[in-house]
């Protein structure tokens, strides 16, 4: 009967560790939307709130990190559930930088609102929509233990990666044709690179949740 309810009780903690997980994720999912606004529609209301927001996920990703460690040390976990709770962990870094990234952007569209937009937005806004669909592919990874999603989220990252060098060669040739627009355009190289290193952060997670349904290092 005891073992019966250690594996219960275990289960239970695994269960709800993932949807803290997906939970985590939602949050940077909604930095994300808060900092298009910022940077598309120079909103600081939504720049402020983005800030916010990744107190938020700063304060989980810490929760996590006890709760992780405590289970590992109570329940003495194997096999599977242990990679599960090891993945996790490290996939946990890799969100909360995520975080960290769409509040820069967020705090680069507050900086740039004030100033006459130098280009439109239109790759920018494409890395907007990939990075949404692959933080929903990464949650629903973790959520029902899907390979398939994981694996679809890691292969998203490569789109994002041409976007960015667009982006970037992009602003090259504004700089070279108007030096009176090269701070603008270094700003918005580096949101792209904020972008770039964002959707990098995601493909971790998926690579960690790999592991954890497969047992395969990517």
């Amino acid at each position: 009967m005891l073992s019966l309810e250690i594996v219960h009780a275990l289960d239970q903690n695994l269960q709800e560790i993932a949807a803290d997980m997906v939970r985590m994720l939602s949050l940077v999912r909604e930095s994300c939307q808060l900092a298009k606004r910022a940077l598309i529609d120079g909103d600081l209301e939504a720049a402020a709130q983005c800030v916010e927001n990744d107190h938020r996920v700063d304060a989980l990703q810490e929760e996590l990190e006890q709760k992780i460690l405590t289970v590992i040390a109570r329940r003495q976990p194997a096999a599977r559930d242990l990679r599960f709770l090891g993945a996790m962990h490290r996939a946990l870094s890799d969100i909360e930088r995520a975080g960290d990234y769409a509040e820069h952007v967020a705090r680069t569209g507050a900086e740039l609102a004030t100033q006459p937009q130098l280009k439109k937005y239109t790759d920018t806004q494409r890395i907007f929509v990939v990075l949404s669909a692959m933080i929903e592919k990464t949650m629903q990874a973790i959520a029902e233990g899907d390979v398939a999603a994981a694996r679809q989220g890691l292969t998203m990252d490569d789109e994002i990666d041409d976007l960015y060098q667009q982006i970037q060669r992009e602003l090259l040739t504004y700089m070279m044709e108007s030096p009176k627009v090269i701070t603008t355009a270094l700003r918005l190289m580096n949101v792209g690179r904020y972008l770039e290193r964002l959707g990098d952060h995601l493909e971790n997670v998926n690579e960690h949740t790999i592991f954890w349904l497969t047992g395969e290092r990517l």
